[in-house]
């Protein structure tokens, strides 16, 4: 089994990977399947309309996460990691006045014309899920005569993945990643394999999952891209740090980061300050990402949007707050907490609409305690009980946003992982990596426990917080 940690952390665009960035990448490659198609035949006359259909999570919280916007902004042509905001919203207002589409890029500008009529080509279909999962696409493009000339499913799956129908149907396909036909040096797919072969070799989690991307990437690529990683992940909080204001999406949920750091900036160097001030600087450091990501913002998921706080925080936490840090191991970091975030996925889920909150929150909470850990000379054991015990406690977390927005309890919730995953790392320092419960017993928990939640609880906000509402 093998994910890069460039699958894993990915630069992309709020408000959520599996509802913004997955959707627009599936439009993305529905166009360059569209292309494919018409070199093996036009379509019949001059014109094909195309039709899109949400499922599931995305059709009950589609329009809180911008699944609308972000379709278009994937059949525009726009790609998540390199957005031009100011040229998307151009792209959006001559779509809805000309109801068209540009022909696809591999394909002349005399191809087909593909009509597509934002009010009534977008669908938000309520009803049953789709049976692969709760985040299903149907795109189709339909002929004149109103046959189907190119039909596709595809999954949004968390962390900006996506696989289509025929895909998640071969499971073998599914979960080998992208590593079929290359043999990797530590092909570990559950952390006991991982831990034996640390003691095998004497090698970190970070140094094996280093010599396993090196297949793929030179030393330098690899270093140059992780810096990249941390840079966007920086340059995230220090625009939330910075920023006041209104949230959009009409729940009128007032930025908090801003303030909060100025007054946590004032009170350094004072007798002021409680002992327990850190826990303050991890929530202003996880909700100034997290306060990007609801708006819109370049952010980079880790693993997925709504949880996106939690491992730049405890990174800045990391080097502005912990004895001995070193710039140069924020690379170790990342590597390790790829290495657990790979496992989590493969062996249950990312995704807040399979497996709740605790898919997402808990599973970064995992890999950021696992990481910091790490770069604080923990050992493999020590690095596998400290991402344990930070996925043990966020078991049964529900998935609930109020009015579908990535704001309540999303932002919040950032912070409280953060601080659940230092304490994680913290008391794993203190054992010797032995203990009770295993990581891939906890991971299967996780998994167990979201396919027994309720639809209400998984993103759908159906049920929890998003009908609990303060009464006015």
């Amino acid at each position: 089994m093998f994910l890069s940690v460039f699958d894993i952390f990915k630069v992309g665009i709020g408000p959520s990977s599996s509802h913004t960035m997955g959707p627009m990448a599936a439009a993305g490659a529905f166009l360059e399947l569209l292309a494919d198609r018409f070199r093996e035949g036009p379509p019949l006359g001059a014109s094909l309309r195309i039709r899109v259909c949400l499922h599931g999570s995305l059709a009950f919280t589609g329009r809180g996460h911008a699944t609308d916007r972000a379709v278009m902004l994937g059949l525009l042509g726009h790609r998540a990691a390199d957005l031009d905001a100011e040229l998307a919203e151009a792209d959006l207002a001559g779509l809805q006045a000309r109801k068209r589409l540009p022909p696809p890029a591999r394909v002349a500008a005399t191809g087909p014309v593909l009509a597509f009529d934002p009010d009534t080509d977008l669908v938000f279909d309520r009803g049953p899920p789709l049976p692969g999962h709760p985040n299903g696409l149907r795109f189709e493009a339909i002929d004149r005569d109103g046959s189907s000339y190119l039909d596709q499913v595809y999954y949004s799956t968390g962390g900006g993945f996506i696989v289509t129908e025929e895909e998640l149907a071969d499971a073998a396909s599914a979960k080998a990643g992208n590593d079929a036909g290359v043999e990797f040096p530590f092909p570990f797919d559950t952390a006991a394999a991982m831990l034996e072969m640390a003691g095998a070799s004497g090698m970190s989690i970070a140094e094996m999952k280093r010599a396993n991307e090196r297949i793929l990437l030179s030393d330098g690529e690899l270093d140059s891209g992780l810096w990249t990683l941390w840079v966007a992940m920086s340059e995230c909080m220090n625009r939330g740090l910075a920023a006041h204001g209104e949230l959009p999406g009409g729940l009128c949920v007032r930025r908090r980061a801003g303030a909060l750091h100025e007054q946590l900036r004032r009170e350094q160097g004072s007798n002021r300050a409680q002992p327990h001030v850190v826990t303050d600087w991890l929530n202003v450091y996880a909700m100034a990402v997290n306060e990007e990501n609801a708006g819109g913002g370049k952010v980079v998921t880790a693993p997925t949007n709504g949880a996106a706080g939690v491992i730049p925080a405890v990174i800045r936490y990391y080097l502005d707050h912990c004895v001995g840090c070193a710039h140069d191991r924020v690379a170790e970091f990342l590597l390790t907490a790829a290495a657990i975030g790979g496992l989590i996925k493969h062996n249950a889920s990312i995704s807040g609409a399979d497996a709740g909150c605790q898919a997402e929150v808990g599973s970064a909470a995992a890999m950021a305690a696992a990481g910091l850990c790490a770069v604080l000379d923990g050992t493999p054991a020590q690095v596998e009980n400290a991402a344990e015990i930070a996925l043990e406690h966020h078991l049964g977390m529900t998935c609930d946003p109020v009015a579908g927005l990535v704001q309540v309890p999303c932002i919040e919730r950032n912070g409280i992982g953060a601080n659940k995953a230092v304490a994680a790392a913290s008391l794993a320092l203190r054992g010797d990596g032995t203990h009770f419960m295993p990581l891939d017993n906890c991971i299967s928990a996780m998994w167990e426990t979201g396919q027994e939640m309720s639809l209400r609880f998984k993103e759908t906000s159906l049920g929890g917080l998003a009908v609990n509402l303060p009464q006015c």
